[in-house]
């Protein structure tokens, strides 16, 4: 029970960092709005003659990959806050304080997760404001927020390994470019089969298809689809080797003691 209570503490603390700061809620809160709207009102004329999107709407084609870049963009700042709270000392003086060690790390991780559900469920309500229709089941949102939530579990702990890494607060969050390049080299924004052979090849091979894939086909189509098991495996085999290798460079990194934050 000590854990939790400690995680729990560990989360207030970090959703307050949030609140407080204005440009973590134009992250969390404005950019999924501001790229749903870009991506319906100013790219989806030319990108939705570029291509064939089949029956699917483009603004329903693009909602799932709106929200693959949602949360890589606001795991980013899971990172950037753990890389800030070693800098300063916090991380050191957290560890001589009676509380659990790994809340430390987990307070992080819950508080990313609730925040970027709240961006995701931020997503979805624009989303029908614009015209956004699914035709899933009770069942199938249930399967989407499992794999949602999977999802952000694995981006998370994969900011936090990288939290612990960087040298400095600025390169923290760095890591998010490139998975933000791998959701736009993905079905997220484009069908695959639009691309030249060898984008192709990379997108249809990554892991960010199938996960943005079956997003769309619980929501859209009703079902998980066929790229389901690749999603939830790439989702699961990220977690547990992140959580993995978070673990063991937080047992054995060391940040500076600073008397006062």
């Amino acid at each position: 029970m000590r854990l939790f209570s400690d995680t729990w503490t560990m989360t207030t603390r970090s959703l307050r960092h949030i609140v407080r700061s204005p440009d973590t809620i134009i992250t969390v809160v404005a950019m999924p709005i501001a790229l749903m709207l870009l991506f319906v009102y100013v790219f989806g004329g030319s990108f939705g003659h570029a291509f064939s999107t089949g029956p699917v709407k483009y603004v329903d084609f693009i909602v799932p990959g709106i929200i693959a870049m949602t949360v890589v963009s606001g795991i980013a700042y899971t990172a950037v806050r753990l890389s800030m709270d070693m800098q300063r000392g916090m991380v050191n003086r957290f560890r001589t304080m009676p509380i659990a060690s790994s809340s430390i790390l987990s307070g992080h991780a819950v508080s990313s997760l609730l925040s970027n559900l709240f961006s995701v469920l931020l997503v979805v309500l624009v989303g029908l404001l614009v015209g956004f229709r699914s035709q899933a089941a009770a069942v199938e949102w249930l399967l989407f927020v499992a794999l949602t939530t999977l999802f952000i579990l694995a981006t998370t702990w994969l900011a936090i390994m990288f939290g612990l890494l960087a040298k400095s607060v600025e390169g923290a969050g760095s890591f998010s470019y490139i998975l933000m390049l791998l959701v736009f080299v993905s079905s997220g924004f484009a069908p695959t089969g639009s691309m030249s052979a060898p984008v192709r090849a990379f997108a249809e091979h990554q892991p960010m298809t199938p996960i943005v894939g079956t997003m769309r086909s619980l929501l859209i189509y009703g079902h998980a689809g066929n790229s389901a098991w690749a999603a939830f495996a790439w989702c699961g085999g990220l977690l547990a080797v992140c959580y993995v290798a978070a673990l063991r460079f937080f047992r054995t990194r060391r940040g500076p003691m600073i008397a006062s934050q």
